[in-house]
């Protein structure tokens, strides 16, 4: 059976909006922040998380960011995005260009929880923000992967919001898995 995992980039005060600084937020663009050092280390994770994945779950726009960015492009990590299965939920997108993907476009906890069944490895969830919170409230997901940041910026979109799961359940204490320090730039 297929792991669902969420793998985010976030502030200390919880904000993922806008890492890169390609979507207008004000504050966006905190990624860089960490210097060069810091973006190898990171570049690093993100080659070992393409390479370990079975495929990867989006939203469409987050699917068309990625899909503009990476399917031109080669290198190691290029050939792996370009070559990975990508599952998108969306009810508008109508021919996927980005080779190897799928839409589903029926009702989403019911398409994930199917998908889950007929992968036998991880599926990783990056960006999407919205699907993000969906698959949290539905209790989707396996597994959290966050790069933490050193930036407070106050506001912005956070990865964890006060609503509660969508079954009304308490949500369970989180678990650390293996920790990693990336020293910075």
């Amino acid at each position: 059976m297929g792991k669902i995992i969420i793998s985010e980039n976030v502030t200390l005060d919880g904000v993922i909006q806008d890492p890169a600084g390609d979507e207008g937020f004000r504050h966006g663009g905190w990624i860089g922040r960490i210097g060069d050092r810091g973006r190898d280390e990171a570049a690093r994770v993100a080659l070992e998380e393409a390479l370990g994945t079975e495929a990867m779950l989006l939203g469409r726009r987050s699917y068309e960011f990625l899909a503009a960015r990476w399917a031109s492009r080669t290198g190691e990590f290029a050939d792996r995005m370009n070559s990975k299965p990508k599952y998108v939920v969306s009810s508008t997108l109508q021919d996927p260009a980005w080779n190897n993907t799928t839409v589903l476009r029926g009702d989403l906890v019911s398409e994930v929880s199917t998908l889950k069944q007929q992968l036998a490895g991880d599926i990783v969830v990056a960006a999407s923000f919205q699907l993000v919170h969906t698959l949290l409230e539905h209790d989707l997901v396996d597994e959290l992967r966050l790069m933490v940041y050193p930036v407070v910026l106050g506001t912005g979109k956070r990865l964890f919001g006060l609503r509660a799961s969508a079954h009304g359940r308490r949500r369970g204490a989180l678990r650390s898995g293996s920790p990693r320090v990336l020293r910075k730039g």
